[in-house]
């Protein structure tokens, strides 16, 4: 689109969730029309914005929260979207058929059309985070996909696969501008103060690392609040493409709307030309598993 606007205000919801989704969704549709009135053009939502974080425990009834991409919620996203005229992420549990689900996104345009969906490709099963037991992974179905929105080029990924460079990648060589992360992320009962603040920092270093590789915009917009074991740090932010941190959040509700210029790409690029030097001939072995020393 040669007359797509350059500067871009994006929004990031990061709040806490309850029992009770219709009160969640309730509180989301609020909380977007707070960020669009502060002039977010994209906004985008925390992972599972629905639930509070079931993945905490192996509970079947679980399962109950799941819908379909053609139920009730995204058709009322679709229409919020199309009121606003905003850009809409909004990552829920899906159900995709009997015994199949996934901890999937859509994104809708500001007209209300379904620009498409994202399953999450990479998923943890780690204490507090027993995710293997409800998702399946996304499959290349959907693979990693790019969307061309009324305000640039995005893509967005869902928590765990933040700590991919690989995903990141993909999205970036396809033209993605923006790269958006919804998050659930946080720390158990058991783990410190000291703890909390070296898994934070390494959460943020490397999504600005993949911003400055990839020379893009990463935007990150995280849960807050305690939900079972676990206590979400929020932290919600959107960093350049030389990795500088632009916006940050804190670890209550909020609504954080900032501006971005997509021009910054051309100059970061022509000042680290990464793309241009990259040995295309040579990561064969990326592929693997593991490649062995023997």
């Amino acid at each position: 689109m040669e007359n797509q606007q350059r500067k871009v205000r994006l929004g990031l919801v990061q709040t806490s969730c309850v029992s009770s989704t219709s009160e969640n969704i309730q509180n989301h549709i609020r909380l977007i029309k707070q960020a669009a009135e502060d002039g977010a053009n994209i906004v985008c939502l925390q992972e599972l914005f629905t639930t509070v974080y079931f993945c905490n425990e192996h509970d079947e009834s679980n399962f109950d929260y799941a819908e379909p991409i053609e139920g009730k919620l995204v058709e009322t996203l679709k229409e919020l979207a199309k009121e606003l005229g905003i850009v809409l992420i909004a990552p829920f549990f899906e159900k995709r058929a009997r015994g199949i689900y996934h901890n999937s996104l859509v994104v809708i345009d500001v007209d209300g059309h379904l620009l498409g969906t994202y399953r999450k490709m990479h998923i943890p099963d780690d204490p507090g985070f027993h995710e293997k037991y409800y998702f399946s992974p996304g499959d290349m179905d959907t693979g990693f996909p790019v969307f061309e929105t009324e305000f640039g080029k995005m893509g967005a990924l869902i928590c765990w696969d933040q700590w991919y460079p690989e995903a990141a990648r993909m999205m970036a060589l396809q033209g993605a501008e923006i790269i958006f992360y919804p998050t659930a992320i946080g720390i158990l009962k058991k783990e410190s103060r000291k703890q909390k603040k070296k898994f934070k920092e390494a959460w943020i270093a490397i999504q600005r690392s993949h911003a400055i590789a990839n020379g893009c915009f990463v935007a990150v917009a995280n849960r807050v609040g305690k939900e079972g074991g676990n206590k979400f740090w929020g932290n919600s932010f959107v960093c350049g493409p030389f990795g500088e941190m632009i916006v940050q959040g804190g670890e209550k509700e909020e609504v954080i709307v900032t501006e971005i210029d997509l021009d910054d790409i051309e100059s970061q690029r022509r000042e680290w030309p990464f793309f241009r030097d990259r040995r295309i001939d040579a990561y064969q072995g990326i592929l693997n598993r593991y490649i062995d020393d023997n």
